[in-house]
């Protein structure tokens, strides 16, 4: 049964067909989002603290995402976030604020020239279903990367190694955990022995599944899914694509001039068993999904 659909007025503007744009860590959800921020009539957040606060708890608790109050909670949220008063991004990250060209305190959109807005937050993909929930004329974009670059960039990211502390798994988690990649208690102790290489394989395994099951089920006005490394290498064919599938004109900007690393150069970056490790998995994954 569809649900209902809420009105939802923000900046004296209706919410009609907002964007978000999802992806596992380090797999250019940040490079779309300042892509969209940077088009005419978007007002697109990144990291706001409410908003990754709540997507976070749905994250390691998938039983709060299924409650009822839920699509209610991250409708509310956003609708907060995306509020144009001064000092509002006071509160945005720093990635936000550029991304926004921000210079002193003033907000990154005047409210009068808006039309669409959305969110490019870490880890929005765990919350997926409830955003859909919320907003049943949600665009939604995915971005797929190789995970053996998603790896060697988040080993590098103190953020992201932070997930990785054994409490992460306690006794009172959840599985399967899609956030962790972990997919029953039993695993829990091989989980808190493998190598931080092999946690960030995982994390990014459990999110590319996601995303397939996202493939298979929505249609496509709905979801759009696009590989990082195209979006590298043909960011003209990549934004025809956005633009085509929002119906609106999105800027090409961000995406030139975005730094490409060369091929192998994750391998450099691991020890040779992380290297071998991770390549396992990337490797098996992106041919199970189809992605290769």
């Amino acid at each position: 049964m569809r649900p209902p659909t809420h009105i939802l007025v923000v900046n004296g503007v209706k919410v009609r067909r907002p964007v978000f744009v999802i992806a596992a860590p380090h797999s250019g959800a940040d490079l779309l989002g300042r892509a969209l921020k940077r088009s005419p009539g978007f007002h697109i957040t990144m990291g706001r603290g409410p908003v990754a606060r709540v997507v976070y708890a749905f994250a390691r608790r998938p039983s709060i995402a299924r409650s009822g109050g839920a699509p209610r909670v991250l409708r509310d949220v956003l609708a907060e976030a995306w509020q144009v008063v001064p000092g509002a991004c006071a509160e945005c990250t720093t990635a936000c604020r550029e991304a926004g060209g921000i210079v002193g305190s003033g907000p990154c959109a005047g409210p009068e020239a808006l039309s669409r807005f959305g969110d490019a937050g870490p880890d929005l993909l765990y919350s997926a279903p409830v955003l859909l929930q919320a907003f049943p004329d949600a665009r939604l974009i995915q971005i797929i990367r190789d995970g053996r670059d998603v790896v060697a960039d988040m080993l590098a990211d103190p953020t992201c190694l932070a997930w990785f502390k054994p409490h992460m798994l306690s006794e009172d988690a959840e599985f399967p955990n899609p956030f962790l990649g972990v997919r029953a208690a039993e695993h829990r102790e091989r989980w808190n022995a493998m190598p931080t290489a092999g946690k960030c394989a995982l994390r990014w395994r459990g999110a590319v599944r996601l995303s397939a099951a996202l493939r298979r089920e929505l249609p496509a006005e709905h979801l759009l899914t696009l590989r990082y490394e195209d979006m590298l290498s043909s960011p003209g064919e990549a934004i025809d694509a956005v633009s085509a599938f929002l119906e609106a004109k999105v800027s090409t900007i961000a995406l030139y001039g975005a730094p490409r690393p060369a091929p192998g150069t994750w391998r450099r970056r691991l020890s040779p068993a992380d290297a071998e490790l991770v390549e396992k998995v990337a490797r098996e994954e992106l041919r199970r999904l189809g992605y290769r």
